[in-house]
């Protein structure tokens, strides 16, 4: 099974924790930085993660452009988002957008991430000390679950 997770952690690298510690259970799984990555074809891949902070309400732009130019139609994917405040609009926003690829959502993992973006900051910001080690053990489980249900092989 091909497994590429698609990830935007661009201030505290709250996301970027997540997908590592992943990646360190599956090395086999492919992580593309969407802040760097412009081109990379994804097909021939039976699962992808999409991983990102939240920004302005949304997943990281550098997110959207990558899926438009390289996600296949009708994959499966999952969504992972760190925050400093949860809401479902974050996810709502993503599901409508990948819709348009008839992609398939196969689950979603959120959890805090520290957060001082605007006048946060002036606070000392929000979330400080996330993600725990505890939410990033979740974030494995999460995957390692998601994984198992949507196991696939690849010819």
């Amino acid at each position: 099974m091909r497994i590429a997770i698609l990830y935007a952690s661009v201030h505290h690298k709250n996301t970027e924790k997540l997908v590592k510690a992943i990646s360190e259970k599956y090395p086999d799984i492919t992580l593309i930085d969407t802040t760097k990555a412009l081109m990379i074809s994804l097909v021939g891949y039976d699962l992808v993660g999409i991983a990102s902070g939240i920004y302005y309400g949304n997943f990281h732009k550098s997110i959207y452009t990558f899926i438009t130019k390289n996600l296949p139609e009708r994959l499966k994917v999952f969504l992972m988002y760190t925050c400093g405040s949860d809401r479902p609009s974050y996810v709502e926003n993503m599901k409508q957008f990948l819709a348009q690829k008839n992609a398939s959502v196969v689950g979603v993992f959120s959890c805090k991430g520290f957060d001082t973006f605007g006048p946060f900051k002036l606070v000392g910001g929000l979330c400080k000390g996330h993600p725990t080690e505890q939410e990033i053990e979740e974030a494995v489980q999460f995957a390692e679950k998601t994984i198992e249900q949507n196991m696939t092989i690849s010819i």
